[in-house]
């Protein structure tokens, strides 16, 4: 690890180099800046990808005791009631009846049937399936947590990044804007040619050009986080100068390889997805068995007539079993299309792998090449620092001119800018690392919370304008019922 003096010699000149933007440009927060911890946890209570797939998963689990219902005992009842209206045209011989053959008569019936699902396969593999794309489903769901952390913590650091540039850019006119004003004064008492001037307002007219959009990016990035969590934040901490900038720690990238596959929760997922197309070809197989269902009913009815009196009732107790013999190829289809369907989840399960292992290594290497590039861009500040030094000193004697000053202003400003990007690549792509292997949690955030210092990046909206709160107000969740 390289010396402290060399880690934060960049930061420190930065800061006093850029104390007097700093100063002009701070807004007065009117509560407390938020850290990342507390934007990460307001993320995972609102978040809206986060809230959906929590309700997915609920929902799938609910899908469970639906297939599991049809295993249960079943008991229906039903009734009737009926008015009859009878014509006979028929003579009926008196020695053996007497009367009307028509007749109104009032009816009414009662049945209550019971039946128990003694073997069933396919309902019993539907179980399976349910309970694995549950498996699934809670992967899925770990995978937007983490998806949701990543995209905060990122959002979050883009800011610091964003507003630093400002910085940067904001004390890059001032200073080019103090060259232009000496090149002025001195054209005026002719010591140098009119063309200087017009090198020194070309570089003055890019500097604030530079300045307008770093100054909108700072808008952008503090918006997106709105988005991801659905709260305005007017001021967040920023980022201390001393932090651990050190290779990812296990060192070996295949260790991180094996966390991915033994933690990722989109390699779960797809592995589980194998597992749920394999339950498919299993239900599909099942219709090949025969079905047992235990049953027990009671019947019972009524009516009016004249010439009955009383009731009639019947119960009934057994067991029935339904085998398909023929189903018009239907069976044999249904395995052939869920096989195929098993194929392609293990292809997309080794996609997922791949694209995986991809991933851990290439971000690996990229931490790794970020602690480099940190110290290369500190060490870029002081000799450009030095650079200008000289060129000015250069200046004054007459070997050099203005646009070599103005040059090396723009260097020096585009080396401060480049070290906080480098510092800001270095935490967001660590914590990408982690998101792909696997292991990025609220603790793994607390722990790069603990890297802020508590001073406070502001950034206040336009008077005019309008809030999306009414837009983004959903209404209250769906009542349940039971």
């Amino acid at each position: 690890m390289r010396p402290r003096s060399l880690r934060c010699t960049g930061t420190r000149f930065a800061r006093r180099a850029l104390l007097p933007a700093l100063v002009a440009a701070a807004v007065t927060a009117p509560v407390q800046a938020a850290d990342l911890l507390t934007i990460a946890r307001d993320a995972l209570q609102s978040n809206a990808e986060l809230s959906s797939a929590r309700s997915q998963t609920r929902s799938v689990e609910a899908g469970r005791d639906v297939q599991q219902a049809d295993l249960l005992p079943q008991v229906d009842v039903s009734g009737n009631l009926t008015h009859n209206r009878q014509y006979e045209t028929q003579q009926v011989d008196s020695r053996f009846s007497s009367g009307s053959g028509d007749d109104n008569y009032n009816g009414a019936s009662l049945t209550l049937e019971a039946t128990q699902a003694l073997f069933d396969a396919r309902n019993a593999r539907e179980v399976e399936q349910s309970e694995r794309e549950i498996d699934q489903q809670l992967y899925r769901l770990a995978a937007t947590e983490q998806q949701v952390l990543i995209d905060v913590s990122s959002a979050y650091f883009e800011i610091l990044r964003a507003y630093e540039v400002l910085e940067a850019r904001r004390a890059q006119e001032r200073a080019i804007g103090r060259q232009l004003e000496q090149a002025r004064e001195q054209f005026e008492v002719g010591l140098i040619a009119i063309t200087e001037v017009e090198e020194a307002q070309a570089a003055f007219d890019q500097a604030r050009a530079e300045r307008i959009t770093a100054q909108s990016n700072l808008q952008v990035r503090f918006e997106a986080l709105e988005r991801l969590t659905g709260q305005r934040y007017a001021s967040i901490d920023s980022l201390g100068d001393e932090i651990p900038i050190v290779a990812p720690t296990p060192s070996d990238r295949d260790q991180w390889v094996a966390l991915a596959m033994q933690n990722n929760p989109q390699v779960l997922a797809s592995q589980a997805g194998v597992e749920v197309s394999r339950s498919g070809v299993d239900i599909a197989r099942a219709g090949r068995l025969p079905t047992v269902n235990a049953f027990a009913n009671y019947n019972y009815a009524d009516d009016d007539r004249d010439t009955l009196e009383g009731h009639t009732s019947a119960s009934q107790v057994g067991v029935g079993v339904r085998m398909p013999l023929y189903t018009g190829g239907r069976t044999s289809a249904s395995i052939r299309q869920n096989t195929y369907l098993l194929e392609a989840s293990q292809y997309d399960f080794e996609s997922q792998r791949r694209d995986t292992v991809q991933q851990v290594r290439s971000f690996y290497t990229q931490v790794s090449n970020d602690v480099s590039t940190v110290e290369a861009r500190a060490q870029a500040i002081v000799s450009n620092q030095s650079a200008l030094d000289a060129t000015r000193a250069g200046y004054e004697v007459g070997t050099r001119n203005i646009v070599d000053v103005l040059n090396a202003e723009q260097n020096l400003y585009n080396a401060v800018a480049d070290f906080a990007s480098a510092r800001y690549d270095y935490v967001i792509n660590l914590l990408t690392l982690r998101q792909q292997s696997g292991t990025l949690n609220v603790p793994a955030v607390e722990e790069v919370n603990a890297w802020l210092d508590g001073g406070g990046v502001s950034f206040t909206l336009p008077e005019n304008a309008e809030s999306n709160d009414a837009v983004m107000d959903i209404g209250a969740p769906p009542r349940l019922e039971e």
